[in-house]
């Protein structure tokens, strides 16, 4: 079996569209001030520009875990 984590970083545009960021293979553990850090800076920095708008507000992030297996 094959673990393999990931942290999506989501965010609200000034269209109102939400958009997603995923950090593959994040250093563990992950800590959640500098994660909170860093949604706040890409905010107040607008460092990103999505076709569904420029970033104005962050949303929980997460950190995602899927186990894979091989069957045959």
């Amino acid at each position: 079996m094959t673990t393999k984590v990931a942290l999506h970083l989501s965010f609200m545009t000034d269209q109102n569209k939400k958009v997603n960021l995923s950090i593959p293979s994040p250093k563990q553990p992950i800590d959640p001030a500098a994660v909170d850090n860093a949604l706040q800076t890409i905010v107040n920095k607008n460092v990103f520009v999505f076709p569904q708008g420029r970033i104005v507000s962050a949303l929980p992030a997460q950190q995602i875990q899927t186990d894979t297996t091989t069957i045959s």
